[in-house]
């Protein structure tokens, strides 16, 4: 979930069809601004259907828009050669950087309390002792800086008030919960579910009902109102082209709801919950993980975070230096110029083979009629796989998974 100024990772500078004297144009600034601070404490996308897509291999290079940098690090699980990470949120760069020094120098337990738990004093100590001297200068002053509206704390100390509550999808995850207060909808029950079925009955008898309420449709029938789970004025007509945006949140919402157990899907947690299951054992990212924490560390000196776009960063590389693409949902964001620009630097750097995955907020590719055919031609759409994928992609809100591979 990610855009940029020339080809997007966050819109700080949003790419704009509209002048911003019309009403769709207001609509792209306030999102712009909505997006100047954090907006993830944890990315979104699944990442082990990106692993399995990418088809990792010792040998690759990945370049990734970063965002929360749960994926990044996630992705070291695979073992590839290097890591570019890139975004153009001061936010998302310095929680990368952050969590890439958390897994070099802190030993499993601290690591988990600060990124699984994040909600103890601890972890502002375990920052000022261990971590921040050895951050570079400009994380550092990031999560040291007290912001207005932190009634004089540092940023860090988000770490002991609990992240995953903190953020633009933080805090409107905390409104939807408190919408469903004055319903009377208590998650508890969901989250002491013993099968799916019983996941299944939850949704049908206490949660759908939500979504014919006239406040809950009049409110996300307004643009405005979704901001929070990063969709912007751009996304918001392709989510649901021909349909009411209840509708589509409801049938997501079934798919976080029902489509998988619940401990195996920490996004459900996430969501209703706002937190992980609560012990180091229930479902985690893969980089959150007991098991892969040796490798994670091990391997985190392969990353590097930049603040860049990707168009910009690629555009700077060698010919066919690079093996993976991950654009998240960026390109739901871009114009058609934008998107040849970028399309036009991934196949110039790609080697043979290479792959490239993407998300979309409606159904189908958003490449076919707007990249230009010489370079789209020189790709595979991957269509059985990438529906598949779509389906298993636990965090249910996207409506398309997608996986181009080079062909020649």
């Amino acid at each position: 979930m990610s855009i940029a100024d020339t080809v997007a990772e966050t819109p700080t500078s949003f790419p704009s069809n509209h002048s911003r004297l019309s009403v769709a144009g207001w609509g792209e600034v306030l999102f712009a601004l909505a997006f100047k601070g954090l907006v993830y404490p944890q990315i979104w996308e699944d990442p082990d259907v990106d692993i399995e897509a990418l088809a990792i291999e010792p040998t690759s290079e990945i370049v990734t828009i970063a965002s929360g940098g749960c994926n990044v690090l996630s992705y070291l699980t695979a073992n590839p050669r290097h890591i570019t990470a890139l975004d153009l949120s001061d936010a998302h760069v310095a929680l990368t950087r952050l969590k890439l020094a958390a897994a070099r120098h802190l030993p499993w337990p601290a690591f988990y309390r600060f990124f699984g738990e994040g909600n103890d004093p601890a972890n502002v100590a375990v920052y000022r002792s261990m971590l921040a001297p050895l951050l570079d200068a400009e994380t550092r002053r990031y999560w040291d800086h007290r912001p207005l509206h932190s009634f004089g704390r540092r940023r860090i100390a988000m770490f002991e008030r609990n992240i995953f509550r903190h953020g633009l999808l933080g805090r409107f995850i905390g409104l939807g919960h408190m919408v469903a207060r004055l319903y009377g909808v208590r998650f508890d029950a969901l989250l002491n579910s013993r099968s799916m079925a019983e996941q299944r009955r939850f949704f049908d008898q206490t949660l759908a009902p939500l979504f014919s309420k006239r406040l809950v449709r009049w409110a996300v029938s307004r643009r405005i109102a979704l901001y929070g789970l990063g969709i912007p004025p751009a996304q918001y007509g392709l989510l649901a082209p021909g349909a009411d945006m209840a509708t589509v949140l409801r049938e997501r919402t079934e798919r976080l709801t029902c489509g998988f157990k619940l401990s195996e899907n920490y996004f459900a947690w996430q969501a209703f919950g706002r937190s992980y299951q609560g012990n180091a054992a229930g479902a985690l990212p893969p980089y959150l993980a007991r098991e892969h924490f040796d490798a994670v560390q091990s391997r985190a000196g392969r990353v590097e975070v930049r603040k860049q776009s990707f168009t910009d960063h690629l555009s700077k590389r060698p010919a066919q230096s690079v093996d993976r693409y991950v654009l998240l949902d960026a390109q739901d964001w871009m114009t058609d110029v934008q998107l040849n620009a970028l399309w036009t630097q991934i196949t110039r750097t790609a080697r043979p083979g290479a792959r490239v995955i993407f998300r979309t907020a409606g159904v189908p590719s958003i490449l076919p009629c707007r990249i230009a055919p010489e370079l789209l031609d020189r790709w595979c759409y991957e269509a059985e796989p990438s529906r598949a994928w779509t389906l298993r992609d636990r965090s249910a809100i996207y409506g398309g998974f997608h996986l181009y591979v080079l062909e020649r």
